[in-house]
């Protein structure tokens, strides 16, 4: 039961990190890469805060808008400069490398001893409880695992509902715009450029927020921690797609919630039974590339169907 619990807690932790990939890669169609080292970023800047006695509240908002940074850092690359896309995002992971390790000062930052949203959701609900063991359908579980994935549940729940509601306002319809068809909302008037820099820095914002809450869970940050987090919030949003069926924003986000939850515990499930966690990374490649193929497959082999039937009636 601990092992599902701590499964489900971090996935609903990188569902922030979906949230984010979600925004550049399906609003944008911009292929960020920023992402595998903003959400070290959020973490070295929260650990390093968290070190300093900064409450933690305020050391994961720091680390939110640290990410903001970034994201707008590779959107300014972009749309000033002329760099690809791809490139760009790119330039500025591998730039964040070396500034991670400078916040840091080293290439891991332990946060045991630190005061934390997980500790005092943890203290939260030891009050709340009133013992540090729970029994749950005949099983005994931590308190502060159970309070920790409270914690996640609520910072996903308000992360989706928040990107939601922005996306229906008229900032957010304009940014969706911009990546449906940029050059009829530039016709309009609207800066086509200000929008994938805004953009950008909400999707990394919420990667860094997902950092900032992942080191405190796990108690550490570590300068390798982002490695392949783009694949994995991909993997998640592409689940959501297919568990909602539809491209409904509202369902989206939801999808994308339900999807890295899920795609935690697929990965949990697998490494319990046996996994070598060397090949866990590769394993998701294979995955994100069957998810991203299998519906192209799908469809052809549909509209072949369609082509033989017309065939055959003429």
């Amino acid at each position: 039961m601990s092992l599902l619990i701590g499964a489900m807690t971090i996935g609903a932790i990188l569902s922030l990190l979906a949230l984010g990939v979600f925004v550049s890669f399906r609003v944008f169609d911009f292929p960020d890469i920023t992402a595998d080292g903003s959400i070290t970023l959020g973490a070295a800047v929260a650990a390093m805060l968290l070190v300093a006695h900064v409450h933690p509240a305020l050391a994961t908002g720091i680390a939110c808008v640290a990410g903001a940074v970034a994201g707008a850092t590779t959107g300014v690359i972009h749309t000033r400069f002329g760099i690809n896309r791809l490139l760009s995002g790119i330039l500025v992971m591998t730039a964040l490398y070396s500034v991670n390790l400078h916040v840091m000062g080293r290439s891991n930052v332990p946060l045991l001893a630190e005061r934390t949203l997980a500790t005092m959701a943890e203290s939260a609900g030891t009050s709340i409880f009133g013992a540090d063991r729970l029994q749950l359908i005949g099983w005994e579980i931590s308190t502060r695992d159970v309070s920790v994935l409270i914690l996640a549940l609520l910072a996903a729940a308000v992360a989706g509902a928040i990107l939601f509601v922005f996306f229906r306002t008229h900032l957010g319809t304009a940014m969706q715009a911009a990546g449906d068809n940029a050059q009829m909302i530039r016709a309009l008037g609207v800066n086509v450029n200000a929008m994938i820099i805004l953009g950008l820095a909400l999707s990394n914002g919420m990667v860094a927020l997902a950092g900032a809450l992942l080191a405190q869970y796990q108690g550490f940050a570590d300068v390798q921690m982002g490695i392949g987090m783009v694949v994995w919030g991909l993997a998640s949003v592409i689940i959501g797609e297919a568990l909602v069926g539809t491209r409904q924003l509202g369902f989206v986000i939801t999808g994308a919630v339900m999807g890295s939850v899920l795609f935690r515990l697929l990965v949990a499930i697998a490494l319990r039974g046996g996994l070598n966690p060397n090949d866990l990374k590769l394993i998701t490649a294979v995955f994100v590339f069957v998810a991203l193929v299998l519906p192209m497959m799908v469809s052809k082999a549909a509209d072949a169907r369609r082509g033989n039937r017309s065939a055959g009636r003429a």
